[in-house]
């Protein structure tokens, strides 16, 4: 027995116009009780001799975003989004999308099964499908084809990226922009169809658009997302489906859609892709923080360091707009700074990423400076210099002096103790770190970390302003390295053990973006410079147990100049930007095995991937022990956003669920037997594990 669906459309005549209504809010998702209503509705319009036309519009903010994704995964319930369609394609009377807010996905293949579209300026339309794991599949992927072409189509089903009204309507996807109150134009537009008895216009029936279609244009769009789309399956699937649009007729390629569809759901990642999709949505929830708690209004901001990440970090803010003083004091750095930002800029305008326009506005946002006197009345500082200590506490101690009461000072450190930092001012409720990626104007994460002093209104007004910037914001308790560089260490060292074991960079590298990385740990290194772990490395020497095994490859590689692209070489030697195997590097690697008495051996891509992923797993579950990470899908988003985890496996903690923990733990314990103390279970892992229960079981 099914229970009772509840109708979520109200139906009102005006003027002899039925109003269908979409009720469900936030977003007036496709529940099944909206499928329910929206039938109901059409049935009620249709058999009323007293009504000549039907708009179809959402109520509250939006149109309709799409379909209920909590009904994902779950034994489908009657009636069908395809039955909803075919009752409007059935209609006898005209009827008419009335579209604001978001139209989505499922929204949209409601919007493009109607017989004509109006939307307000500020709409959006688009099949985001894709970004889920799925395809559109209730014939997203058949009409849209055949009412702008399959090129056009690709573009927005592929990517699924919505498109403001403006753009839909010159691609015909919509035929009218309200300007007004938008019921009242889209009855006026209805009464329009109905007074000129224009005939129905089903976009099924439409095939001028697709009629002899180059199949060289699916091979081409292949070929363009080969690299962007690797390891994914709905990107293709998405092709596919298209491409079935121009070779079939409209029953028959919905019927390949919905198989398309059906495969994309049962898909691994689809789960991993719908828990990115609510993972990241929860990590702005900081459980703890007074209700009444606001955060500070950041009208203006400061960056200190004019290096790549202080230009990076200070672009973020000109391209949210606000306005922001770069303080560096050499003015050398600070010139050549904002010179590199001017070309960073100049570069999207010419890629076509960014109007000339923008760019003029954002340069305009950026003022130079080299006193410390010139920032204090900034709401927020952002300190991006030197990574060591010493230096960062110096320059707390003058933001103490000039910056105004209230203000947020922020480092961007990547490893250093927040509260040493703070304990330099008297005022150490208003700091907190503000980890920036690099590069900072481009990768997503903002991971925020707070001290044991850091105010709740401080933590708010970080994880407000990563929203502002358009950053996806984690927050992360205080400890070496924070959530994402404290599980990066054990990465880093399992890779660098594998190549004394028997391995070699190239097959490292390999075994891990087959994995899904976008790059291997030694590609990456050479990328960032190598000099930056041997620094810190060297720093931190004397705290090492001289027992323990520590690899000097990446040492004496430096100790050669060999800091990776920017010189030239580093584990490869390099020919522009192509990265070769070097005989150099295996030399060292054959020395340092050999000095270890470590006899080398064949070593599996298998193991590669388990020797190098599962210390995220388990470092990972120290930190959610231990409370650094809030939630264990936090560590998630921190690795998709900020490390180039494979969306598709959904982050460390959801890959390793999805392995069984149990499983995980078998293998952590056998490497402990053979590598040691580096490999000792989590408590909270091995809790997990034998309970047979994920992270977030009770």
């Amino acid at each position: 027995m099914t229970d009772p669906v509840v109708p979520s459309v109200a139906y009102a005549v005006r003027d002899g116009i039925a109003v269908l209504t979409v009720e469900n809010p936030p977003v007036n998702a496709l529940s099944q009780g909206v499928r329910a209503g929206l039938i109901a509705g059409l049935d009620q319009a249709d058999a009323d001799p007293a009504v000549s036309a039907a708009v179809i519009i959402g109520g509250g903010r939006t149109f309709i975003a799409g379909a209920d994704i909590r009904e994902f995964g779950k034994p489908p319930l009657q009636p069908y989004l395809p039955d909803v369609l075919k009752r409007i394609e059935a209609m006898q009377k005209p009827v008419v999308a009335a579209l604001h807010g978001t139209a989505l996905g499922g929204g949209f293949e409601v919007a493009l099964t109607c017989h004509w579209r109006v939307a307000v300026e500020t709409a959006q339309v688009g099949l985001p499908e894709v970004k889920l794991g799925v395809i559109p599949g209730s014939g997203g992927t058949q009409r849209l084809p055949r009412l702008i072409g399959p090129k056009l189509a690709l573009d927005m089903i592929v990517s699924g990226n919505p498109a403001p009204a403006k753009r839909a309507l010159e691609l015909g996807v919509i035929d009218q922009i309200v300007a007004g109150d938008l019921l009242d134009g889209a009855l006026a537009f209805a009464r329009t169809v109905v007074a000129e008895k224009r005939p129905l216009r089903l976009v099924r029936d439409m095939d001028e658009k697709i009629t002899g279609t180059d199949p060289a244009v699916f091979e081409e769009y292949r070929k363009s997302i080969a690299r962007k789309a690797k390891g994914f399956l709905a990107p293709w699937r998405c092709i596919d489906a298209v491409e079935a649009a121009t070779k079939l007729p409209i029953d028959e390629g919905l019927l390949k859609e919905r198989e398309f569809f059906f495969e994309c759901m049962g898909s691994p990642q689809r789960k991993a892709q719908i828990h990115a999709f609510f993972a990241e949505r929860e990590a702005a929830k900081i459980p703890g923080l007074p209700d009444d708690v606001k955060p500070k209004k950041i009208a203006s901001a400061a960056v200190l360091g004019a290096g790549t990440m202080g230009g990076g970090i200070a672009m973020n803010f000109a391209n949210a707009g606000i306005p922001v003083k770069l303080l560096d004091v050499s003015q050398e750095a600070l010139s050549r700074g904002l010179g590199v930002i001017e070309k960073n800029y100049a570069t999207s305008v010419a890629r076509g990423s960014m109007k000339q326009e923008a760019m003029d506005r954002a340069m305009k946002l950026i003022t130079g400076t080299q006193h410390f006197e010139d920032i204090g009345d900034a709401d927020i500082v952002v300190e991006a210099v030197f990574e060591e200590m010493g230096v960062k506490k110096e320059v707390f101690a003058k933001l103490d002096k000039v910056m105004k009461p209230g203000a947020v000072l922020a480092t961007n450190t990547s490893t250093l103790d927040i509260d040493e930092i703070a304990a330099s001012t008297k005022r150490p409720q208003d700091v907190i770190g503000t980890h920036f990626f690099s590069p900072a104007n481009v990768m997503k994460l903002l991971e925020n970390v707070r001290g044991a002093k850091s105010s709740p209104e401080t933590i708010a007004t970080v994880m407000a302003m990563g929203k502002q910037l358009k950053k996806v914001s984690v927050l992360a308790g205080n400890c070496d390295g924070f959530i994402g560089n404290r599980m990066l260490h054990g990465y880093l060292r399992e890779a660098n053990f594998l190549l004394e074991e028997g391995a070699l960079p190239q097959q490292v590298d390999r075994a891990l973006e087959e994995f899904g990385l976008a790059m291997g740990p030694f590609r990456m290194g050479d990328l960032a410079g190598l000099d930056v772990g041997w620094r810190i490395r060297k720093g931190k020497a004397h705290l090492r147990p001289r027992d323990e095994r520590y690899s000097p490859v990446a040492d004496r590689l430096c100790e050669l100049g060999r800091f990776g692209q920017k010189t030239g070489a580093g584990f490869y030697r390099y020919e522009g930007r192509d990265a070769l195997p070097d005989p150099v590097t295996e030399e060292i690697i054959l020395a340092s095995a050999k000095e270890q008495g470590i006899e080398r051996r064949a070593i599996s891509d298998e193991e590669i991937v388990q020797r190098c992923m599962y210390p995220l797993v388990n470092e990972g579950a120290k930190i959610l022990e231990e409370g650094i990470a809030i939630r264990a899908s936090d560590i998630d988003i921190t690795y998709l956003f900020g490390y180039g985890f494979p969306v598709y496996r959904g982050g460390p903690m959801f890959w390793a669920e999805q392995i069984g923990l149990d499983k995980v733990l078998a293998t952590i314990r056998g490497f402990h037997k053979i590598h040691g103390k580096f490999w000792e279970p989590a408590p909270l892992l091995v809790q997990r594990a034998e309970a047979g229960k994920g992270w977030n079981d009770r």
